[in-house]
């Protein structure tokens, strides 16, 4: 019998406000590493609600997603153990609501406002080439509307 494969399935939250895209600092095996905020889908919630989820748990900013910028499949080798993983990861564009002043999460630095240049110039500790790939895809207008997902109530 052959195991099954499956990728992880992330979101992530693409936020420009002010010329400047809402990022985190976070401690990683790998070191101290740049990421839009993100992570896994869990069970029981649909994509819109993960990432609604983690942009609160690791900025500490409400969102509210607005478009889907994109898809991404991607393999990924930690240079630290040099375990492959491979992500299926959406990414979403949105309005960022108030700073609600809770605790990040375990792990998470810092939130910090980055302008472009500075994502360019950190792409050397950027925690997956995905990162600066979903900036890019949003700065050249890659939009699709939230109504291209469906989560079947049996999911939730």
């Amino acid at each position: 019998m052959s195991a099954i494969w499956k990728p992880s399935v992330t979101v992530a939250a693409i936020i420009e406000r002010n010329h400047r895209f809402l990022m985190v600092e976070e401690e990683t095996p790998d070191g101290v590493r740049i990421n839009q905020p993100a992570g896994h889908l869990d069970p029981k919630e649909s994509l819109e609600q993960a990432v609604i989820r983690e942009t609160l748990e690791e900025t500490a900013y409400e969102f509210t997603p607005t478009a889907l910028v994109g898809t991404y499949l991607s393999t990924f080798t930690s240079p630290s153990t040099q375990e492959q993983v491979t992500y299926l990861r959406f990414a979403f564009t949105g309005d960022a609501g108030a700073d609600t002043g809770r605790a990040l999460d375990h792990g998470i630095l810092r939130a910090v406002w980055m302008s472009y240049n500075d994502i360019l110039n950190s792409e050397h500790i950027h925690r997956s080439p995905l990162v600066l790939q979903c900036v890019d895809d949003y700065l050249r207008g890659k939009r699709a509307p939230l109504s291209l997902l469906f989560t079947h109530p049996s999911a939730l």
